[in-house]
């Protein structure tokens, strides 16, 4: 499991105990964090990778990705620090993974939005419907960070994204790339967590992402096949 955090000391305890429950192995990335993000994760059994400098999420989840190669497994579960996705939904991943062929498993929350934020639920129905019209393929639940990647997959590819755009990025450079990508229903629960996004911020760097993004597959792959399904992988070890 790999958790990018900034300052998420409230929840990080209690929702790294509820991931061993699960996983053995989990990794959190302390994105300089200036509360106690580090010490209570390490309290709750977590390996801690820090950044010196807050680098964004993006960055955060590329170094969890490169440390759960580094220990040998092949899939990387990723969620967000702030308690907004259930633990208990982990083995949905788990047997997605076993059955489908895919190398990205991706939380679908539509369906059960009910408690997230109007402004997020537009958001996230309009990046994602540009998405899917881009890669020709159906993206429900774009901006869940609740995910599942295949390392090996992932260490093929190039990423520019260092902030909350990476969502988006990973979808695209999977779905270019020809590697399955498959949805399962997850849990969304929203309380008094608050959001990292800033609004204006990262919206403007979404669209300049994605200005960049679209600029650079039109030109290589205009007219090519989006997505090509593979066969099942054998190998499953998780982290």
């Amino acid at each position: 499991m790999v958790i990018p955090c900034f300052n998420e000391g409230r929840t990080i305890s209690d929702l790294v105990d509820a991931v061993r429950g699960h996983l053995q192995s989990v990794i959190v990335i302390d994105d300089a964090s200036t509360d106690e993000t580090a010490d209570r994760a390490t309290r709750a059994g977590a390996t801690i990778l820090r950044h010196s400098k807050s680098a964004g999420k993006g960055a955060a989840l590329m170094t969890g990705f490169e440390a759960a190669i580094e220990k040998g497994v092949a899939w990387a579960l990723a969620l967000d620090g702030d308690g907004q996705h259930a633990p208990g939904d982990i083995p949905c991943f788990l047997r997605a993974a076993e059955t489908r062929a895919a190398r990205m498993i991706v939380g679908n929350r539509i369906g059960r939005t009910g408690s997230m934020p109007l402004v997020r639920r537009w958001v996230n129905g309009w990046m994602s419907a540009r998405l899917s019209d881009f890669c020709g393929l159906d993206f429900p639940d774009s901006q869940c960070g609740f995910r599942m990647i295949h390392l090996p997959s992932w260490k093929q590819l190039s990423f520019k994204a260092r902030h909350f755009e990476i969502e988006s990025e990973l979808l695209v450079r999977f779905a270019f790339a020809g590697w399955g990508i498959e949805f399962v229903p997850v849990q969304t629960r929203y309380a008094e967590e608050r959001s990292k996004i800033s609004p204006l911020r990262d919206t403007l760097r979404w669209f300049r992402w994605w200005r960049k993004i679209q600029a650079e597959f039109e030109r290589e792959q205009k007219g090519s096949s989006r997505l090509a399904v593979r066969p099942p992988l054998a190998d499953h070890q998780t982290s």
